[in-house]
């Protein structure tokens, strides 16, 4: 949960984002929060604004703990195929650790007109994410491991919207199973692709 030294704050954080995750933000009163938390309106408002700040700060620790994690995966890795495994497998990891989180930040991207405040924010710490896998995808275009003919937000696009895929997956099905295994399938088929690769001259001579 988001870095704080006060355990107070973090009961009222761990009681919204159950509260949130489980009846949405309309159906979640400042109220309800409190009585989960065991602490006073007062008490929450010394903490945040309103309603909306606390939903805001939990979306900002989900997309900035995303950012966090592939930036230290990102460094583990020496080539870009060891970079995205790294990458992946860490996201995974932070999803199954933090399904009630992920629920929300996913769940604010796709809220309809006036289902959330209009000072919720996203958008930004969204494309500063996609932008991080942007930025490797163009160096290994640079380096050679990619190939340039391709556009490279497309690339990206590519790389980043599998790894979307499969936590929306997991989030609406908890038994697809995602690991390490998983991210190295999903960077395999990015770099190798799925169509049929040509068979040797000898193999045609011999048919």
């Amino acid at each position: 949960m988001l870095t704080t030294d006060s355990k107070t704050c973090q009961q009222v954080l761990r009681a919204a984002l159950k509260k949130f995750a489980d009846c949405g933000y309309e159906g979640t009163s400042v109220r309800d929060i409190v009585e989960a938390a065991n602490v006073t309106k007062p008490t929450l408002y010394y903490y945040f604004g309103n309603k909306a700040d606390l939903y805001q700060a939990l979306v900002d620790y989900a997309h900035d703990e995303r950012l966090r994690l592939m930036q230290a995966a990102g460094d583990r890795g020496r080539t870009l195929a060891d970079k995205l495994v790294e990458i992946l497998a860490a996201l995974f990891e932070f999803l199954q650790n933090n399904r009630e989180l992920m629920r929300i930040a996913f769940a604010t991207a796709f809220a309809a007109p006036g289902e959330l405040p209009a000072e919720i924010r996203y958008l930004d710490r969204c494309s500063r994410n996609f932008e991080f896998i942007h930025a490797l995808i163009k160096q290994g275009q640079a380096d050679g491991e990619l190939d340039q003919r391709f556009d490279s937000k497309e690339l990206a696009f590519g790389i980043y919207g599998q790894l979307n895929i499969y936590v929306m997956a997991h989030l609406l099905m908890p038994d697809c199973k995602l690991n390490r295994q998983t991210a190295e399938r999903i960077v395999k088929l990015f770099l190798s692709g799925a169509g049929a690769k040509p068979r040797a001259k000898r193999d045609q001579r011999a048919e």
